[in-house]
């Protein structure tokens, strides 16, 4: 089993509209940031949302279908979703690096159990460890009632040991915010070996609550995004129990 890094000690707008008929707005390299304030969304549960896919050709000892049979099903892989470990071994986790106004900073993830607090500092609830990568993903909530307490929020998904790189899954986050269109961003880009991606990147700037698509894939884990962007927390080895996995 290997290890991932678990915390040692306490806890402008360009973007792309989307279409109305999927009333969502696509964070892209082109257009990175949409304002939450601006949109009258900054208020209430912002609910962020992790899914992911896998092909059938990912999944050790099933074939493709014959030529002769499926002619066009053989060329291209069905998708399916990861509903089961017999199925597909993949396990993504969602994350939340925090700092508050007030300086406290911290971790939300499954590993070590941090699974935050909607109503009390930070304001940060994961809801819970989504192992296989189930219809509903993995789901993390923020209570912008209280905007003014948070500073930043980093938004990040990493992959557990002994399970595929990004580039084979389809992995995206979603922000459900508590008006106006949802917001997407897509971990779709090839970096084969990286295991953390830091997805998305919530400030507070002067009142505004900014969402601005970072998509940064590192080869560590937690340690290395804290680096990347000036956390300034302490690391160490972490694992997964059998109750967490």
């Amino acid at each position: 089993m290997g290890f991932l890094d678990g915390l040692l000690g306490g806890r402008g707008a360009d973007f792309d509209s989307g279409s109305p008929g999927t009333n969502a707005i696509e964070l892209t390299k082109r257009h990175q940031q949409v304002s939450l304030t601006k949109q009258d969304a900054a208020t209430g549960h912002l609910r962020v949302n992790l899914t992911w896919q896998m092909r059938t050709s990912d999944i050790a000892g099933i074939q493709r279908e014959s030529l002769f049979r499926h002619p066009f099903k053989a060329l291209k892989p069905p998708e399916v979703m990861g509903h089961g470990q017999s199925m597909v071994n993949v396990d993504l986790d969602l994350g939340c690096l925090y700092e508050l106004a007030d300086g406290t900073k911290g971790v939300v993830q499954p590993l070590g159990g941090y699974f935050g607090d909607v109503n009390a500092p930070p304001y940060v609830k994961l809801s819970g460890d989504d192992r296989f990568g189930s219809a509903s993903g993995e789901t993390m909530y923020v209570n912008l009632d209280h905007r003014d307490a948070i500073k930043r929020l980093l938004v990040f998904v990493y992959i557990y040991d002994q399970t595929p790189a990004f580039d084979r899954t389809q992995a995206k986050v979603t922000l459900y915010p508590s008006n106006g269109p949802r917001i997407e961003i897509g971990l779709d880009e090839r970096h084969p070996q990286a295991r953390s991606c830091a997805v998305v990147l919530i400030e507070n700037v002067k009142g505004e609550l900014l969402v601005r698509r970072e998509v940064k894939f590192v080869y560590g884990f937690q340690g290395e995004l804290d680096r990347l962007y000036g956390w300034g927390l302490s690391w160490g080895r972490g694992y997964k129990s059998k109750a967490d996995r």
